[in-house]
């Protein structure tokens, strides 16, 4: 699947380039982006972003994700990445993000998953699409229930990371649900 750019007041969503690479080592390295997400791994090294880079694209040929690095628009600057790992089978998305701690605060995120979301109903034309958080993620909550998301439940003990077993608070958006806000 051919990947676009997409743009929004503030940001550029563009693929991921190996340029990328030592800007996602010094921002998704961090402890406090890695401690809030899934499948990022601290420490994050230069082989980590090169192998990620790589996955995006293969995974995006086969049609099972888009992967966007967030960029400022004014400056180019990477300050995050945002993207869907999609199920084409169900004609469903999970939605996932994260911000550079420099730039956290700032909307970013909101931002771009809005813009992700818009294109996995229009584009991709998915039915659906889900996030979750780990319990407690405040930042998270706010962004998943601004772009028009709704809280569904918890998973209780269902990740485990660092050792150490976390709830997940789950999240969803029907294609129906866009009409009625």
């Amino acid at each position: 699947m051919d990947q676009p750019t997409l743009q929004t007041d503030r940001l550029r969503l563009r693929p991921h380039s190996l340029s990328d690479a030592a800007d996602l080592v010094r921002l998704a390295g961090t402890r406090e982006v890695a401690a809030t997400t899934l499948r990022i791994p601290h420490p994050y090294h230069e082989q980590d972003a090169v192998d990620f880079i790589a996955s995006c694209h293969a995974d995006a040929d086969l049609g099972l994700s888009v992967r966007f690095a967030i960029t400022l628009r004014d400056t180019g600057e990477l300050c995050g990445g945002v993207g869907l790992r999609i199920e084409p089978a169900h004609h469903h998305a999970e939605l996932g993000y994260w911000i550079g701690v420099p730039y956290w605060s700032r909307g970013y995120a909101t931002e771009a998953a809005a813009a992700v979301l818009q294109y996995g109903f229009d584009t991709l034309d998915l039915q659906r699409i889900n996030a979750s958080h780990f319990a407690g993620n405040v930042a998270s909550s706010r962004v998943l229930r601004k772009i028009g998301m709704r809280y569904e439940g918890r998973l209780r003990n269902h990740i485990c990371k660092w050792d150490k077993f976390y709830d997940l608070d789950c999240y969803g958006i029907l294609r129906s649900d866009r009409s009625k806000s």
